[in-house]
């Protein structure tokens, strides 16, 4: 019997930053998407010139990251045969725009495979600051000899430390997984998680005022959106536990940043931040020096080796969509409210 002979592959262009495709892309990677796809030779950070719209005119998929301009009404009428995006990242907010739902174009994110590095991320935290490792590193470093172990406060370690993650994203059910293993109690407050399904991912769902008056630690997890702007305010702040952590791996703008920088600089609660508001803050804001704060460069996400992750997940993508499985990973319209 003839072998059916293979369709022809789909025609394809990378839309990102010339960076982002060299550092997410490996030559491995790249080759890879070439033998998958009709891969066009130019890396394109920008829709608006001819050399771009002429790539554009023939490309039936777009393997999008970093950088990728917005797909907008002109973009889309330049490319009148594209049918698909798949983001090599996390949110597509910043080029998925109304203009490709109207039109049907499927879309498909790495955002599974970002969370995982943001999750690791999130479990050492928890735990180093529970152990208050950077504490006692500073102090060793100073005093040069050994503190008396035997008395250690009772307020230093992770049995049965109350850790509360604030919104079952993609990322904060990952770092639920991953905090199974440990002797820790888990509450969860997401309003779109009901009882039941708090149960199946063993937690337990409170209200919000509850998750930061009772928690140890705080983890945030939630989207910015115009209703999560501030969601953690002074009042939650101010009702922490003394000693309590508050880290945020999600956006700075979640948190009232004023109020954590005077509840850290009053020493009444930790923090772990790897994003602020703004991102880079002024070199003389105060949490800098704040020795209740560390402040690592939005780490969490993906970098150095686990990019390739990210390049797998996409490869695995654009697979199924020239083979006609649909994706694994899509992004819905309809969800697109509740994603980072």
């Amino acid at each position: 019997m003839t072998e059916p002979t293979p369709g022809p592959r789909p025609r394809a262009a990378l839309a990102m930053s010339p960076d982002v495709a060299s550092a997410v892309l490996d030559p491995e990677s790249r080759a890879a998407l070439d033998a998958l796809c009709d891969l066009a030779p130019a890396v394109l950070d920008t829709f608006t010139t001819p050399a771009a719209r002429a790539v554009l005119a023939d490309t039936e998929l777009l393997v999008t990251g970093w950088g990728c301009p917005p797909l907008d009404d002109d973009v889309l009428r330049a490319a009148p045969r594209l049918r698909a995006v798949v983001h090599t990242a996390g949110s597509v907010r910043g080029h998925v725009t109304d203009a490709c739902w109207d039109r049907g174009i499927e879309v498909s994110s790495a955002a599974a495979a970002n969370a995982v590095p943001v999750a690791e991320y999130t479990l050492a935290m928890i735990l180093l600051t529970g152990k208050r490792v950077l504490e006692s590193a500073r102090e060793y470093r100073a005093a040069r000899a050994r503190a008396d172990w035997l008395h250690t406060p009772r307020t230093v370690g992770n049995h049965r430390r109350t850790v509360g993650i604030l919104s079952a994203s993609l990322i904060g059910r990952r770092v639920i997984d991953l905090l199974r293993p440990h002797d820790v109690d888990v509450l969860l407050h997401d309003p779109y998680v009901d009882e039941a399904e708090a149960a199946r991912l063993g937690v337990r769902s409170v209200p919000l005022a509850e998750l930061f008056r009772l928690s140890d630690t705080v983890s945030v997890h939630t989207p910015l959106l115009p209703e999560t702007r501030g969601l953690v305010s002074r009042d939650l702040i101010g009702s922490m536990k003394p000693g309590a952590v508050l880290i945020n791996t999600a956006r700075g703008a979640v948190v009232d940043q004023d109020a954590l920088t005077d509840a850290a600089l009053a020493g009444r609660v930790r923090a772990v931040l790897d994003v602020t508001e703004p991102e880079v803050l002024p070199h003389d804001h105060p949490l800098w020096d704040c020795e209740h704060v560390l402040i690592t460069p939005h780490l969490a996400g993906s970098q150095g080796n686990e990019w390739r992750r990210l390049a797998d997940t996409a490869l695995l993508e654009v697979a199924r969509w020239a083979s006609g499985e649909g994706f694994q990973h899509p992004v819905r319209r309809e969800r697109l409210a509740f994603l980072a």
